[in-house]
């Protein structure tokens, strides 16, 4: 489009004026938007550009037809500048941003050097303790397997708990029901027993209180007559029960001598045994194994095995492990048939067959044997009472000598004591219970002493003043009766002596 408009120009013309039209297209050129500049700068900067003519006119023309054209190429130098600034700007606040965030990435790093040096010795630390406590555990290996080592210290001697055997059997004697050794009931709960059911058809809605209430007041009616058959019952069962247990005191007295003197025997016995066992257990290091009975049978042999021991020795020749062999052995008996697999079923059940025989004959030898030592114990128990009874015997002798010579001695005593001389009187106390004792015995027949005298002191305790002041004065009575007969004594035995010494 230019080169057409620069060759359409006339050469005469004068340079000096100015086409109209052209001056008011470059102000409309002006007032166009800057894409409509772009546009045109585009275009001029694709055509070709002619060669100059040699004259000054071509040239001025030239000149003045390019000057409204260069206006657009300005505005868009400047909207280009203008991107560009902005684009500086923009990587200039990029570039800030990112100095920024490179800061905060640093500040975090040495943060985060800091915590992994913390936990690096943190980790030393926890490092060095398992180290301390590996070592303290091989140590504590090392005990163990020291422990282990060392024999279980097996006593060869027997040692039997004597007295609580005893006990035992006394035990299960009452267990069984031995009437022997049950304490006899006295005669009055004898009757009430055959009288209970009487009274409960004569009284049904009554109590257990009432009905005992009821035989106790009847009790005090009953003769001396009907009372006699119950007191020879009670009297009978009585002798045989003190009987059974004095000799159960005996054989438990003989019993605890025969012991202690076994604990002193088997003590130095014991740490003999003791000290030969150490000796043994720091020269052996090796591993005990337990004791097997080599009178046990062993367990038979399964089909299978008798198999695999058949072919063992050749596959073991081929230089193969024992897990190897194993597998072998296994996929070839997976694979056989039943007629194949036969032969070796009827030997493992040949085998199991004769298990079986010489596992009863082992079970009863161990049943045969249990039964000697039984024997052997209860012989053994035996020996050991009449050995007990030996030596209560021994201790009864002494102390039956000691007895004679305390008796010679109280006897020498009384032989130098006048029999003569008045004894000191009781006390009002005493001659309350006295008296007490008799009403008790009367109301509740059969009773314990101990029972009797507690209730003895209770009923001294309620007496008034005044129910005392009767025994102490009798107490008084027969003090001053006592001290009058002593004063009497005295100056008779004063007398006496003085005969003596004329």
């Amino acid at each position: 489009m230019a080169g057409s408009d620069v060759a359409s120009v006339p050469t005469g013309a004068d340079p000096t004026k100015k086409p109209r039209n052209n001056s008011r297209k470059a102000l409309k050129q002006k007032n166009s938007s800057t894409n409509e500049a772009n546009i045109l700068a585009q275009t001029t900067s694709q055509s070709p550009i002619p060669n100059p003519p040699d004259t000054d006119l071509s040239k001025e023309n030239h000149e003045n037809l390019s000057q409204p054209r260069s206006e657009p190429k300005k505005a868009a130098a400047k909207g280009k500048a203008k991107q560009a600034a902005k684009k500086q700007d923009s990587f200039e606040k990029d570039m800030q941003e990112m100095q920024d965030m490179l800061e905060k990435l640093k500040i975090e790093k040495e943060k985060t050097e800091e915590l992994l040096k913390e936990k690096d010795e943190m980790l030393k630390v926890k490092e060095e303790e398992l180290e301390v406590k590996e070592k303290e555990q091989e140590k504590l290996q090392m005990e163990l397997k020291k422990l282990q080592k060392m024999k279980e210290f097996k006593p060869n001697m027997t040692f039997f708990p004597i007295i609580q055997s005893l006990k035992e059997q006394d035990k299960k004697e009452k267990k069984k029901g031995c009437p022997e050794k049950k304490r006899p009931s006295p005669p009055y709960i004898l009757w009430c027993k055959d009288q209970w059911n009487e009274v409960k058809k004569e009284n049904p809605e009554a109590e257990f209180k009432e009905i005992s209430n009821i035989l106790a007041a009847k009790w005090k009616n009953v003769s001396a007559e009907e009372k006699k058959p119950y007191e020879e019952k009670y009297q009978a069962e009585r002798e045989a029960y003190l009987q059974v247990m004095a000799k159960e005191k005996r054989e438990t007295e003989a019993m605890k001598l025969l012991e202690e003197d076994h604990k002193q025997k088997t003590a130095m016995e014991l740490l003999e045994q003791y000290l030969q066992f150490k000796q043994e257990a720091e020269k052996e290091n090796k591993k005990t194994k337990k004791e097997k009975d080599p009178l046990k049978p062993k367990h038979p042999v399964s089909a299978f095995f008798i198999f695999s021991n058949e072919g063992r020795a050749a596959l073991l020749a081929e230089n193969k492990n024992v897990l190897e062999v194993a597998k072998i052995a296994g996929e070839k008996w997976k694979n056989m048939t039943e007629e194949q697999r036969k032969p070796y079923e009827e030997i493992a059940k040949k085998n199991k067959e004769k298990y079986n025989q010489e596992m009863n004959a082992y079970k009863q030898m161990k049943e045969e044997e249990a039964l000697n030592l039984k024997k052997e114990e209860e012989e053994l128990m035996k020996l050991q009472k009449q050995e007990a009874l030996q030596l209560l015997k021994k201790k009864e002798k002494t102390e039956n000598i000691i007895k004679k010579n305390k008796e010679k001695r109280q006897k020498k005593k009384q032989q130098e004591t006048d029999p003569n001389k008045p004894k000191r009187p009781a006390s009002s106390f005493l001659l309350f219970s006295k008296e007490a004792r008799k009403t008790l015995l009367d109301e509740r027949p059969g009773t314990n002493n101990s029972t009797i005298n507690a209730l003895i002191s209770v009923k001294w305790k309620e007496l008034s003043e005044e129910e005392k002041q009767v025994w102490n004065a009798k107490a008084a009575e027969a003090m001053e009766a006592y001290k009058k007969e002593l004063e009497e004594y005295n100056k008779s035995a004063a007398a006496v002596d003085e005969k003596a010494e004329k």
